[in-house]
């Protein structure tokens, strides 16, 4: 048997069947996984079997057939014994659905397996099946037995106790040894070390993507390529596990992660060590919750203390992400995204609602086809049936393939989902973390979070979530220089090819933020930048700045922010252009774990929209003029009273002026009533000091006027603008001061917030929602909805 795909006129050789089959891509994803039975496990094809039928077959799922099935044996096979492993194979990159792991577990309990194991290729879930009943939870283990184990009795059971929980675990402490091997053998501070890990998980995740049989990265395979490597290479050439590094580079290049000039920074043997520690793991197989979640323990651990302020608790961004409720076709962006927090819950949150839609119209097409009359077909029939429905559902499967231009998995990674930071060491993280948690990595960029990068400018985002630094300031010697511009002139025009349309040029406007601002302080930038220079403040400004019309936001500020009396002009600027939605203190205990000390608040809003913004000036402009008319009598009488004093100090002086210049009047030849002139001049000085006087108690007065109108206006624009603002403290938010998990109040909250904005349709603007139809057989149409929730033109999405 050639152990190598076989693909020809669109169709597939099947070789448990010897027989070419018609090429879909649930079958180009089950022969390439029989091709890994046999290449990395050992197994025989004389062992295995493809559509392996089951009993118990249920209306509504189909006919029971395990797509392959594995026997201890040539004889246990031939003998019809229960079969060990039973797989189910998905379209590749389909994020498959517990219900999708059940029913194959259905399969695997009747054909009395062993192990149950799902794949799509990119992932791989791998359960135990429990014996004696049809299965009501899901086990996941680590691992399937190769050929020279399935035999053995103790390592299969050795196998079933590793369950993903300690996969997980493993896979965390693992990060922690490579993290100690690095500390012991090259002497790095912790965070050096940090980055010399986040390097060689780039190169692991590039090799293991690019490698079609899903091969992981081990120590044997790095020794081999070197070797060859070696072979070809100059004297002169660089070391082989620095080239991996510079090939990494490169592919990842476009993100400005790392510098030209960086190198791996550790001895060649520690690479071979830490590589040696990771081989375990093929990262782009191992279920992205179990890598993620690790990789998060790894980052909640290594970012303590200095690095804290990177890292936002989980608890809190869930609780931010739910009360804004990203939705699908959104933008979201987190200007200061630290390790990635925010960015990974709000791709998780919308991709489940991408998931969960599909799975529905899997489920309208299930109640379509499998009906009371299915059952009464012949098997040849009932074959036509299955056949239009593995059709209709592999076309919906597509809309979760990350590699297809058009899916809204890949819309959703590629095209609305940006961050920035300013740290690189952060930037990468962010990045890992994303690939970590399934490829929402598109748009995360190392930059100042306060310039334009890419697709962060003003006007773009639908979301943002944030957790701006608190305390520091931008100083005002802070220059904006020609090294702040963007200089790669191919992926600018990229991205104006991206951004720009006819009569918007939008990115080719961002690039003047800093084309149009050398040599001036970064604090010109913003209006704020005239009030203070809190890195916080010139945050919401930003925020607010970058949010569409009608946009909200959650941000992370210093509790009182907005009620502090030197920050006042802060709110009012804030007030002026946003409605303040909900505010949530939060107990200090929930930042110390990260290594903050400052008691935080969560703060939302939400951007005016266009009609707002017009109702919210006529309110300026009509309370004004009702204040102005009312306080002008005062203004008036103020005014009166200082004229009236300045008019006769004036008609005083300029009457000693007169005498004093009459010819031969001047002092020492004076012929005027020597009393008289003396009169005179003290009239004039007194009425000099009452008109500084009087100017002085007139300028106090129309200030003070001036605060009273400022107040009453506010009062009175809160009056016909007035909106409530909803305020909540809660004690316990599931994390406590050394890290631990404790009670979290914030869940029922974001309940309770969400049925409270849905009851008062706070997101009303909000309508983005992807609609089926299926016209006749094998017909489906997908009818996108526009704001007004008006069907636009139909796309034929299947045929």
């Amino acid at each position: 048997m050639e152990n190598t795909l076989q693909i020809k006129d669109n169709k597939i050789y099947a070789p448990l069947l010897e027989k070419w089959l018609v090429l879909k891509p649930e079958e180009l994803v089950r022969q390439t996984y029989i091709l890994r039975l046999i290449d990395n496990y050992g197994f025989s094809p004389d062992q295995m079997a493809q559509e392996l039928k089951v009993s118990n077959s249920q209306r509504g799922q189909g006919r029971a057939m395990a797509d392959i099935a594995i026997w201890k044996s040539k004889e246990d096979k031939n003998k019809r014994k229960h079969a060990s492993i039973v797989v189910e194979c998905k379209a590749e990159h389909l994020t498959i659905r517990e219900e999708d792991y059940f029913q194959g577990l259905n399969y695997a309990t009747w054909a009395g397996a062993d192990f149950f194991v799902t794949t799509n290729l990119k992932e791989t879930k791998i359960f135990k099946v429990v014996k004696g009943h049809i299965p009501d939870r899901l086990d996941e283990v680590i691992d399937i037995p190769n050929a020279n184990m399935i035999t053995n009795a103790k390592k299969v059971d050795a196998l079933l106790k590793q369950t993903k929980a300690f996969t997980r675990d493993e896979f965390s402490k693992l990060l922690f040894k490579c993290h100690n091997i690095i500390r012991n053998n090259d002497k790095l501070s912790p965070e050096a070390a940090f980055d010399e890990i986040s390097k060689i998980l780039f190169i692991k995740i590039r090799y293991e993507r690019e490698n079609s049989k899903a091969q992981v990265f081990s120590q044997e395979q790095f020794l081999k390529d070197k070797e060859a490597y070696n072979r070809y290479s100059s004297s002169s050439s660089r070391p082989f596990y620095q080239q991996l590094f510079e090939n990494t580079k490169e592919e990842f290049k476009d993100d400005d992660l790392f510098d030209p000039n960086e190198s791996i920074r550790i001895r060649e043997n520690s690479f071979e060590a830490i590589v040696k520690e990771l081989e375990t793991y093929n990262l782009s197989t191992t279920s992205d919750d179990v890598k993620g979640i690790a990789f998060e323990q790894f980052l909640g651990r290594t970012f303590r203390g200095e690095l804290g302020q990177f890292f936002t608790p989980r608890t809190i961004v869930d609780f931010m992400v739910e009360v804004l409720d990203p939705q699908e076709g959104e933008i979201i962006c987190d200007p200061c995204c630290g390790s990635g927090g925010f960015l990974i819950k709000a791709f998780e949150y919308v991709r489940a609602k991408i998931e969960e839609d599909i799975h529905e119209e899997k489920e309208k097409i299930k109640s379509i086809y499998y009906t009371e009359e299915y059952e009464k077909l012949t098997e040849s029939k009932k074959e036509e049936v299955d056949e239009i429905v593995n059709e209709l559902f592999n076309k919906l499967n597509q809309e979760l393939d990350i590699t297809n231009p058009k899916s809204r998995l890949r819309v959703l990674s590629y095209e609305c989902i940006f961050g920035t930071d300013a740290n690189p060491r952060m930037s990468r993280t962010a990045k890992m973390n994303m690939i970590m948690h399934g490829d929402g990595h598109g748009g995360v960029h190392h930059n100042d979070g306060l310039l334009n990068v890419n697709g962060i400018f003003d006007n773009r985002f639908d979301v943002i979530l944030t957790n701006p630094p608190f305390g520091s300031r931008v100083e005002k010697s802070l220059k904006i220089t020609e090294a702040d511009k963007y200089k790669d002139l191919d992926r600018i025009l990229k991205y104006k090819e991206r951004y720009d349309v006819p009569g918007n040029p939008a990115y080719t406007n961002a690039l003047k933020q800093i084309s149009d601002n050398i040599g001036k302080p970064l604090l010109s930038l913003y209006k704020t930048g005239t009030m203070s220079s809190l890195t916080e403040v010139l945050f919401i400004e930003r925020c607010l700045n970058l949010l569409k019309p009608g946009g909200r936001i959650g941000i992370v500020l210093p509790e009182g922010v907005l009620n502090n009396s030197n920050l006042q002009k802060i709110r009012d600027f804030v007030e002026s252009k946003a409605k303040i939605v909900l505010i949530t203190s939060i107990p200090q205990d929930v930042f110390i774990a990260s290594g903050a000390t400052v008691k935080p608040s969560l703060l939302f809003f939400k951007k005016f929209t266009e009609e707002e913004v017009k109702q919210y000036k006529a309110i300026v402009v009509s309370a004004t003029k009702t204040i102005n008319v009312k306080f002008k009598p005062q203004e008036e009488e103020a005014l009166t009273n200082y004229k009236n004093i300045e008019t006769a100090y004036n008609e005083a002086a300029k009457t000693l002026k007169d005498i004093n210049n009459l010819k031969g009047q001047k002092k020492g030849n004076i012929k005027l009533n020597p009393k008289e002139y003396d009169d005179l001049l003290y009239k004039v000085g007194d009425l000099k000091e009452k008109e500084k006087e009087a100017k002085k108690e007139y300028k106090s007065t129309i200030k003070t006027i001036a605060q009273e109108k400022e107040i009453e206006k506010k009062a009175l624009i809160k009056e016909k603008f007035n909106y409530e603002i909803p305020i909540a403290e809660v004690e316990k938010a599931g994390i406590s001061t050394t890290g631990a998990k404790i009670d979290n109040e914030l869940e029922p909250l974001a309940k309770e917030f969400t049925e409270y904005r849905e009851q008062n349709h706070l997101w009303e603007n909000i309508i983005n929602k992807v609609e089926y139809q299926i016209v006749d057989d094998k017909k489906m149409y997908r009818i996108p909805l526009s704001g007004e929730n008006k069907a636009q033109e139909p796309e034929i999405f299947y045929n």
